[in-house]
């Protein structure tokens, strides 16, 4: 089931991702593009949680099992994932698409330390093959073509993978706190806190940072909308996954996105590709492949 809803999750965060791109360059800053993905993810959130909520027991045994911990799970995931979106949005505008995301992937070794030393998740020997396989492919791709240093881009993606990686331990973090209520449940629960906390958080931000940001995202809404809604999508799926495995076996397995995310390079941005880039890609599939072995 985790390995179905990682690769669906997989391909709608690229459609998200695609919207965001183009939404960046078409009058919107990369804050006020990340902060649609939330402001309309969040409602679909909290109504998939309404709708689940029946199916959890008492709304006090809920509530009871929100506690301290949940909270700090929410808002140290909520605020490192806000962060590192916003930084992969800055980092389209650097190298092409695919390249970008590919970036990013660091994410997996570092999701894989953070769970042995927070959740005590440990990684079997097959999984940290797997894992070291597509970091060497994120490393093929961390170089440009043109040759010379990565510079910003480099910095960019790999602290925006670290970001995403400390959001993912987080949020399961938060699934297990919610612990023995149905996996879905705990997931849409989340979901629809973090979400929220997102929206306000990055909402304020906005409001005293970027004035008029706001109203330009609001206007812009037939465009936008779609970006939250995708994101809402991606996010359950995402969450489910953690909610049943391993957060690192989870983020290893998303690693197909590159597979969706070189279509919509090629085909949408008519981005080229070069040999260096194609090998590097080869490689993270490669690493997919071997994590699901390891983790069936």
């Amino acid at each position: 089931m985790w390995i179905l809803l990682t690769l669906c999750a997989a391909a709608l965060q690229t459609g998200r991702f695609v919207l965001q791109k183009k939404l960046a360059g078409s009058g919107l800053s990369a804050a006020g593009a990340t902060f649609s993905r939330f402001v309309f993810g969040a409602p679909l959130a909290i109504a998939g949680a309404l709708i689940l909520l029946p199916e959890m027991g008492r709304p006090a045994d809920l509530f009871g099992q929100m506690g301290a911990g949940f909270w700090a799970y929410v808002v140290i995931g909520g605020a490192a994932q806000a962060s590192a979106t916003l930084l992969l949005v800055r980092l389209f505008a650097l190298r092409n698409f695919a390249v970008g995301i590919a970036f990013t992937k660091t994410e997996v070794v570092q999701v894989a330390l953070m769970s042995l030393v927070f959740l005590g998740d440990r990684i079997a020997v097959l999984g940290w093959v797997g894992i070291v396989l597509g970091l060497v492919g994120v490393l093929c791709l961390s170089r440009p073509p043109e040759g010379g240093i990565a510079g910003r881009a480099a910095v960019y993606g790999i602290v925006a993978g670290g970001l995403f990686g400390l959001s993912a331990i987080a949020y399961r973090g938060a699934t297990l706190e919610l612990m023995p209520l149905p996996f879905m449940g705990r997931a849409f629960v989340t979901l629809a806190c973090v979400t929220s906390v997102q929206t306000l958080g990055m909402g304020l931000c906005l409001r005293l940072f970027q004035p008029g940001e706001l109203t330009r995202v609001l206007r812009a809404w037939s465009r936008t909308i779609w970006v939250g809604i995708l994101g809402a999508a991606g996010s359950a799926g995402w969450f489910m996954a953690f909610a049943l495995q391993n957060a690192a076996y989870v983020r290893a397995l998303g690693q197909v996105e590159m597979v969706f995310t070189l279509c919509a390079s090629v085909l949408i941005f008519h981005e080229r590709l070069h040999r260096r880039e194609a090998v590097g890609i080869a490689l993270v599939l490669a690493s997919v492949i071997v994590v699901v072995l390891a983790a069936a």
